[in-house]
């Protein structure tokens, strides 16, 4: 049985004056599952995001959280969604538990008893009664994950989570977004230009180009099997490639192929057989920056900051 989505986006646009920022954007979000939505600078990532979660309004079409309208019941739909953008700002002068406390009396139903259980599940019941100054910033981003998670949403939006952290901080936000997803059924959409820490985390990406969506892919589809061939004469190379009906890209001094493992002693023999000289078939890794650059036409990666 197919999944229901968590969030449906549909035909979602924005037009500022004379300009359209978003372009019918339509995009489905499921549970247990971490999508990563990437694009160049200016491609209408952010103004996406804040549509999404209510602080700006679109021009047309809607945002579907859980089945609730976000134009219809904009309390009901947010109640679903839980934020973290870049550095969750908390009150740095009490502890992380008082600051737990605060944030639960926003909500309904939040009970010590939860407070206490995402204490344990963003590992910080050691630091958690100390004082929020004291924390790396590390830690405060495990407290905002926390802070976060307090109510049970379905829908986890984060907004460059993991900027500023050192490896072993991103390594560990990583791990704890990856069991709530799993463990909790929930939707997890992050925007970053961190294509090397989308591709640990993320299950799918979402591609984003002057305010539409140009590809949405699989990273199973991305960490496909790939195959670089060094063979001359080049032309006939390519011919022989492509009669056997593998698609061919050219790539330093020879080729690239999606091939599986069991076919290359195929290709070795068919090489010899043709009398071509074969200098080289090892494994290629596609990156997931090799692919955005490919989808976006060399669009930038890194997003601008700006406080």
């Amino acid at each position: 049985m197919e999944k229901k989505p968590i969030v449906e986006l549909k035909n979602l646009s924005k037009t500022i004056g004379k300009k359209k920022i978003i372009d019918n954007l339509n995009l489905s979000l499921y549970p247990g599952q971490i999508t990563g939505f990437l694009g160049p600078n200016g491609a209408g990532k952010t103004t996406t995001i804040r549509m999404m979660v209510g602080l700006m309004e679109p021009t047309s079409g809607d945002v579907i959280i859980e089945g609730i309208s976000l134009a219809e019941d904009f309390e009901g739909g947010l109640s679903k969604v839980g934020v973290i953008v870049e550095n969750p700002e908390m009150y740095k002068f009490i502890s992380g538990y008082k600051n737990l406390l605060h944030f639960a009396r926003m909500h309904e139903g939040v009970t010590k008893e939860r407070i206490d259980e995402v204490i344990n599940q963003v590992g910080m019941q050691n630091r958690i009664h100390e004082k929020v100054s004291t924390y790396s910033l590390g830690m405060r981003q495990r407290l905002g994950l926390a802070q976060a998670l307090l109510h049970r949403p379905k829908f986890l939006i984060l907004d460059e989570p993991t900027n500023g952290l050192d490896p072993a901080g991103i390594r560990e936000f990583r791990m704890h977004l990856r069991d709530i997803a799993e463990k909790e059924g929930v939707s997890v959409f992050v925007s970053s230009h961190m294509l090397s820490e989308i591709e640990l985390m993320c299950d799918r990406i979402a591609v984003i180009q002057n305010g539409k969506l140009i590809d949405i892919r699989e990273m199973s589809e991305i960490q496909q099997s790939h195959y670089y061939i060094e063979a001359l004469p080049l032309d006939a190379a390519e011919s022989l490639l492509k009669e056997q009906g593998f698609a061919v890209e050219s790539h330093k001094d020879g080729f690239i192929i999606n091939a599986e493992k069991e076919q290359i002693p195929a290709i070795i023999n068919l090489f010899s057989a043709k009398e071509q000289q074969l200098f080289a078939i090892q494994p290629y890794r596609k990156t997931l920056e090799d692919e955005f650059l490919e989808m976006t036409g060399g669009g930038q990666i890194a997003e601008a900051h700006t406080k």
